[in-house]
């Protein structure tokens, strides 16, 4: 279970009065289960998950998983997975090397994480494009290759910050249909943030919005 404690934190500009982005925020989600977040751009939808990513200290408050408090534990160590809307796959590397790296980094040896590489991507249908290079993938593709790398190292939390912005309606409604399929299949906890109500509701079994540095429940 990820759960976050009491979370505060504002945002500050030079010359500005602080802006308060989360204040003692509370929130608790089953491993299994997948919350959607929704705000406005600005209202600190990325910056949670950054939060809670360990990528950005909080100002107060704890980031627990498991029943233990990670807040001071490295990024790398969490087993937390997060996928950015901008992709943020390697462009210097193949698509079966994208989907391998969180595995080659762990210490996994660079022929076994090929392997499991190929398996996930047969999984996704890409495993055409193993050996090609991500930049000649569709945006479609892309972001299937993105939730391939994201699931192939079992991470205990999945964090989604708008994953399907840059795309177009028809294919957002494929991908939604298709990632709430892989992730159904995994038991992590799962926090979805978007501006869409449709695709929340489409995806999240709760859906929050976060609003004036609290979280407020939708449904």
């Amino acid at each position: 279970m990820l759960e976050l404690r009491a979370l505060t934190h504002c945002w500050q500009t030079p010359g500005a009065a602080p802006r308060v982005l989360m204040q003692g925020l509370d929130l608790q989600v089953q491993a299994g289960e997948t919350v959607a977040i929704l705000g406005p751009s600005g209202s600190g939808k990325s910056t949670l998950l950054k939060i809670i990513a360990g990528l950005q200290r909080p100002d107060a408050g704890q980031v627990w998983c498991q029943g233990q408090d990670i807040s001071a534990v490295p990024t790398h160590l969490r087993r937390f997975a997060l996928m950015f809307q901008d992709f943020a796959l390697f462009p210097h590397l193949s698509v079966q090397d994208n989907v391998a790296f969180s595995l080659v980094e762990q210490g996994m040896a660079r022929g076994d994480a090929r392997a499991q590489a190929r398996d996930m991507l047969q999984r996704f249908g890409m495993h055409a494009h193993a050996q090609g290079r991500v930049w000649q993938l569709s945006g479609g593709e892309q972001q299937r290759v993105a939730l391939a790398r994201a699931l192939i190292s079992k991470p205990r939390v999945l964090l989604l910050d708008e994953p399907f912005s840059a795309l177009d309606f028809e294919l957002r409604a494929i991908l939604r249909a298709e990632f709430a399929h892989h992730i159904a299949q995994t038991p992590m906890a799962v926090l979805w943030v978007t501006h869409d109500e449709t695709e929340a509701r489409s995806i999240g079994a709760r859906g929050l919005r976060l609003h004036a540095g609290a979280l407020q429940q939708l449904w």
